[in-house]
């Protein structure tokens, strides 16, 4: 199953899997990146429904924002390998 999602995904998962340099990763760095993506979809909820009651359609960008920032991070945290892990977190290789 997890191989027809990365199939699926591959265009958000090709960006930040690709590269040769070193990195540094640690598992809980996924651990961060998983509970990050459920934080800003939670939070993307909490503004669409806080939008809901308005007249306005611009207080939706922050709910596509948020939404969007947490689809990406959750689609990486689960589905990507070290190498994207370790490019959203920032684990380049220390020296």
């Amino acid at each position: 199953m997890k191989q027809i999602l990365r199939k699926a995904f591959q265009p958000v998962l090709e960006n930040f899997e690709s590269g040769t340099e070193e990195y540094h990763y640690k598992t809980s760095q996924r651990i961060t990146l998983i509970f990050m993506g459920i934080l800003f979809g939670a939070l993307s909820a909490l503004v669409a429904a806080l939008a809901a009651e308005s007249d306005s359609v611009l207080y939706y960008i922050p709910v596509v924002t948020f939404g969007l920032f947490s689809f990406v991070i959750l689609i990486v945290g689960l589905l990507g390998n070290e190498r994207a892990v370790a490019s959203i977190v920032g684990g380049k290789k220390r020296k």
